[in-house]
């Protein structure tokens, strides 16, 4: 499969797996609010695909919003089997991604170099 094919197929991922997150945890006590699916990576044979979460906040709770992730992949699969025409609908791994959260403590840094004399602390 071409690059250029694959990575159309990680943006429609994305955004199936982004969409069918409220679905599959309607009702659920989750706050999706604080979770953004950042970046999928999709193998070349679409057998199996990594998804790359960041958990705004909820930093006691990220495990278990992973675990939560990782036990409704099936449902999230067979929504994307449903929305999107694919050979095969790739088997989801969740992974935690942590670039949101350092860009803010970088941007938080830079933020306190641009006040004089540290009057923003």
């Amino acid at each position: 499969m071409s690059v250029n094919r694959l990575e159309r197929v990680n943006a429609l991922m994305r955004r199936a797996i982004g969409e069918a997150l409220y679905k599959v945890f309607a009702g659920d006590p989750i706050d999706l609010a604080s979770v953004t699916v950042t970046h999928v990576e999709t193998a070349p044979n679409l057998r199996n695909a990594t998804v790359s979460v960041s958990i705004f906040g909820h930093e006691n709770e990220r495990g278990d919003i992973l675990r939560k992730l990782a036990r409704k992949a099936d449902a999230l699969q067979s929504i994307i089997n449903r929305e999107l025409t694919l050979k095969y609908t790739p088997r989801l791994r969740f992974t935690l991604d942590g670039s949101i959260e350092k860009g803010d403590r970088v941007l938080d840094v830079l933020s306190k170099l641009d006040t004089p004399d540290g009057e923003g602390e």
